[in-house]
């Protein structure tokens, strides 16, 4: 049994039909999908050893299968630059997740690189009943939440397909450069979808997948956030 099978036989066997962030992020990367740097840390100490290795600033995420919504319980802390800074909001964070949800497992805290600001853009996939594996793509923040500007297509797909994908989305001018802006690093985002594609078609198991938001550079890309639902 492959690294990510095993990790999808982990999560049935503890009840879950959802991966934990980490997890997802295993995933994309035994898929070649490129994500942030990070490390589940079980203290302070652990915490604070990340950051300096990694190098701030540095985001601090709750990991447990009780809470889905890490933001509705205060379990996201955002841009930490000192060791100071990471210790004291490690010890926040549990506090106002106990607070929020006393009864949740902790897992650890997911430690994570924070990338600079760039093109936001999203990728997906769900599971049609007829059809079998949808791929979407389309630009993040409002582009995809108010304008719906979003491609699809059925998988798998091939380089051609991901292409016309990333073209057809109105959006696509942002990511040639659009008033002085850089252009994105197009090829690694077809690769994204190509290795998006090969991983719901080898795991038919996947009823949802999330990539969202992926930052992309004028070279290379990384994904900042991965959620994964099974069957």
């Amino acid at each position: 049994m492959g690294k990510v099978s095993q990790i999808f036989e982990e999560a049935r066997k503890r009840g879950r039909t959802y991966l934990l962030e980490p997890e997802a992020k295993t995933v994309c990367m035994e898929y070649g999908i490129p994500v942030t740097k990070f490390r589940i840390a079980k203290n302070t100490e652990e915490a604070v050893q990340f950051a300096e290795e990694t190098g701030y600033p540095v985001v601090l995420k709750i990991v447990s299968p009780d809470i889905i919504h890490k933001f509705d319980v205060g379990g996201v802390i955002l841009n930490l630059k000192s060791s100071k800074e990471v210790k004291d909001s490690y010890k926040r964070m549990l506090m106002n997740v106990k607070k929020h949800k006393p009864d949740a497992k902790i897992v650890g805290v997911l430690m994570q690189e924070m990338i600079p600001p760039s093109t936001e853009i999203i990728v997906g996939a769900t599971k049609d009943p007829q059809f079998g594996p949808a791929l979407m793509f389309g630009l993040g923040g409002i582009f995809v939440e108010v304008l719906k500007d979003v491609s699809f297509r059925i998988a798998p797909i091939t380089r051609s397909d991901a292409q016309e994908m990333i073209t057809e989305v109105k959006g696509y001018p942002i990511l040639r450069g659009y008033r002085g802006q850089p252009p994105a690093d197009i090829n690694a985002i077809i690769e994204i979808l190509l290795n998006t594609s090969r991983l719901v078609m080898d795991h038919p198991e996947i009823k949802e997948l999330d990539l969202n938001p992926i930052l992309v550079y004028e070279k290379g890309a990384k994904t900042v956030d991965a959620r994964i639902i099974l069957e």
